[in-house]
């Protein structure tokens, strides 16, 4: 039986979805002013990790994440850039679409804009200040008022009192508590704004998520995802949202992936520890990336280095060298322990290190059946290549993966030419010619292995 651990109640839940055989999910999406870092991409490889097992549970399963196409930050860049916030958010949706691909990252189900759900986030405001549980402000902003919310701090185990207490939060004599958050900003000069009753202006960021959520989901629905540093305030804001509307539990289970972390710190732009997607795409390839970001449990820190990718890509290389040769369309083998283990290791709060020490103990299963000429080694393969799939890993064709890419060096018509004219130098017992065309083959990165009569080469 699935165990998730539940950041609500802080301890490991037995999974029992509100509607048998269905699961409705949601997932805070990115913000779209710039480039995809590596912390969104550890967001969108963990919950589509928990996307692709939950499918491959049997469930039905809807999935929602959303895109925030309105924000502070937002404008500020289409500002900068002299350009519409329309031109400014499709642009980045795209190129956020391109990492996702890369990453072997499948869409959800459901990806709204905050901009198309405007009236519904209006409708739950409206909700909130019958209910006195908002008011507006002197400067026409719109509060949330969480001393009327009891249970403000139940996600993330913060008391009021203690975070009045903190340095951190700043006196504002607009509002009637320095906790209680916007729901709605004010308009301002050259800024975007929806009429509303209570006076023109835009959504606060914590309103989209509720109003989207809610709307596509139902007023309760199973999962809830996002990054461990959006758990207060954001999604502690959300519950306050949701519940003061509806007055019963928004969500069943909280999880929430954690940081990524450069030499021990976390990553961020002020620290200059800041890494994009495309950027560590101009040195890795996407799997490696992605294997990375797997072999660590999604709740926990994960370090990024270079010793850390270039494991990421011994440890793929090691299962495409297992596959090498064998027929993957075979049937993979039932019932062995092996499938076993990696469901145990998935169904303990999505276990992914343990599924993929599975994986190598297979692979290693495998090797040992290739030598031993048995028959089953294909099955043995095929089972390797499934079980790797609902992880999103070894998405590549075998020997593709040992050519990899050409980074301006010589391309595969050329390796092959080179390849054939060393052949007939062996074939005429020319070895001093076949050595110079091996070093030469070597010398621009690209190792050559003779087995069987055949020839294989991949780029080192």
């Amino acid at each position: 039986m699935l165990q998730i651990y539940n950041s609500l109640t802080r301890q490991k839940e037995t999974f029992t979805p509100l509607e048998a055989g269905k699961v409705r999910m949601y997932v805070c999406g990115m913000t779209v002013y710039d480039y995809c870092h590596l912390g969104h991409a550890r967001v969108m490889v963990v919950f589509d990790m928990v996307y692709r097992y939950l499918t491959a549970l049997g469930y039905d399963v809807t999935y929602v994440r959303n895109i925030t196409d309105i924000d502070d930050k937002i404008i500020k860049r289409a500002n900068e850039k002299g350009e519409s916030i329309q031109t400014l958010t499709e642009r980045f949706i795209a190129a956020m679409h391109e990492d996702e691909e890369a990453l072997h990252v499948l869409r959800p189900t459901l990806e709204p804009k905050a901009t198309e759900y405007i009236p519904e986030m209006q409708s739950m405001i409206h909700t909130l200040i019958n209910k006195g549980l908002a008011y507006v402000g002197s400067n026409q902003d719109v509060y949330y008022d969480v001393s009327e919310f009891p249970s403000y701090g139940k996600l993330s185990g913060r008391k009021l009192e203690d975070l009045r207490a903190g340095e951190r939060i700043a006196i504002d004599e607009v509002k009637n508590d320095p906790l209680d958050f916007v729901l709605w900003k004010a308009a301002k000069p050259q800024e975007p704004a929806w009429a509303a009753s209570w006076g023109n202006g835009r959504p606060g960021w914590h309103i989209e998520c509720s109003a989207m959520s809610t709307q596509l989901l139902g007023e309760q629905f199973d999962i809830h995802g996002g990054g461990h540093d959006l758990q207060f305030p954001h999604h502690e804001n959300e519950i306050a949202q949701s519940e003061g509307c509806t007055g019963h539990q928004y969500v069943n289970y909280w999880m929430h992936n954690g940081f990524i972390r450069v030499d021990g710190e976390k990553m961020s732009k002020s620290l200059g520890n800041f890494f994009t997607i495309r950027e560590v795409l101009e040195h890795y390839k996407a799997e490696e990336i992605r294997f990375f970001i797997l072999n660590s449990h999604y709740r926990s820190p994960v370090n990024y280095s270079t010793e850390t990718l270039d494991h990421a890509r011994s440890s793929l290389t090691r299962f495409y060298t297992a596959l090498r040769e064998l027929d993957l369309n075979a049937a993979p083998v039932t019932g062995t322990t092996y499938e076993q283990r990696f469901h145990t290791a998935m169904q303990d709060d999505f276990n992914t290190p343990e599924a993929i020490a599975v994986l190598f103990d297979l692979a290693r299963e495998i090797n040992r059946l290739r030598n031993e000429n048995n028959e089953s080694v294909h099955a043995h393969a095929a089972l390797l290549k499934q079980l790797a799939g609902i992880l999103g890993l070894l998405n590549s064709e075998v020997e593709s993966w040992f050519k990899g890419e050409s980074k301006g060096g010589l391309d595969d018509a050329a390796i092959a030419a080179l390849i054939q004219q060393r052949n007939e130098a062996r074939a005429n017992k020319q070895w001093a010619e076949s050595d110079r065309i091996r070093d030469e083959l070597k010398a621009q990165g690209i190792l050559l292995e003779d087995k069987a009569g055949v020839t294989t080469w991949k780029r080192g």
